[in-house]
């Protein structure tokens, strides 16, 4: 498949994949495997059972995860995209002369612990795994059971799904940085008409595909949609600015930014960085900000 300059230079994806090599370490991929009208191999990506396969498969061969399972209701996260996160992150933390004992928070991090298990594998970093979702938790625990990895990983169940900080950080705790991908939508609604432009995009009929997009109402939508969720946090980091050296979240639309920004000005950051990554046609963002004095004369 073909080369991604989009993606972080140390994104092991970039060049595309090795469906042959994928295959062989995981044989469960071969039956979505392809050719296509141009001679290339492929996988249907309106396909959520391929879309998995082919994740897990990549999980298996270059991150060394041997049990990735969740119901196929929960959202299946690209792993390309999300390992740019996380080595964006790595980036951000360097530059602050941050690169021992990382630990780092993810809000949300789902029935795939995917944030955890590729920081971990990637940097060695260790991570506290937040969600509101109880079912989620068990499953994101299985997997950091089953791959030996109770002593990086931990999770905390949120009690309250209006908050995003509040409720998960202890008085003790002490994180590097914060990562969080929020819920991009306002209602269902708002995901079914998301995922028929998706179809659109993929050349399928939606009439049979559109309810196999997979993804729960907690990962998919939230009152007021991206935009409250990511001005709650905002609101939030500033009571932990001490435990915490960076926030940072992904924003899927560009003209948030700008209230973004202008909100932590407000609120006292003293270092704001928006982040531009690129994946296929697909373009995000992370804002990354501080409190620290010190972070701020280093960059």
């Amino acid at each position: 498949m073909k080369t991604n300059l989009n993606f972080h230079k140390r994104n092991k994806h970039k060049s595309g994949y090795d469906l042959d090599t994928l295959c062989r370490s995981y044989p469960d991929l071969k039956p979505f495997v392809f050719e296509n009208e141009y001679q290339t191999q492929t996988i249907d990506f309106a396909n959520p059972k391929a879309v998995k396969a082919l994740n897990t498969a990549l999980l298996f061969v270059h991150y060394n995860i041997k049990f990735w399972e969740f119901p196929d209701t929960n959202l299946c996260p690209p792993i390309p995209g999300r390992v740019d996160y996380i080595h964006y992150l790595a980036d951000l933390l360097k530059q602050s002369d941050v690169d021992k004992n990382i630990n780092v928070l993810d809000i949300g991090t789902g029935a795939s612990c995917i944030y955890p298990v590729l920081g971990k594998a990637e940097y060695d970093w260790h991570f506290v795994g937040t969600d509101i979702d109880k079912k989620s938790l068990q499953y994101a625990q299985k997997i950091i059971a089953k791959n030996k990895l109770d002593t990086s990983i931990k999770l905390r169940h949120q009690r309250n799904s209006s908050n995003i900080l509040k409720g998960v950080l202890e008085v003790a705790d002490k994180f590097s940085a914060v990562m969080c991908n929020p819920p991009f939508y306002k209602s269902e609604t708002e995901v079914l008409e998301a995922t028929t432009r998706k179809l659109i995009g993929l050349n399928k009929d939606r009439t049979d595909v559109v309810r196999n997009f997979s993804g729960t109402h907690h990962e998919l939508w939230y009152k007021g949609g991206e935009k409250a969720f990511i001005h709650n946090y905002l609101y939030e980091s500033t009571l932990f600015k001490d435990q915490c050296l960076w926030f940072t979240t992904l924003v899927s639309k560009k003209d948030l930014i700008k209230g973004i920004q202008t909100s932590l000005k407000k609120l006292g950051a003293t270092k704001i960085k928006v982040i531009d990554m690129g994946q296929g046609n697909k373009k995000s963002r992370i804002v990354a900000w501080t409190f620290s004095v010190k972070t701020n004369m280093l960059l």
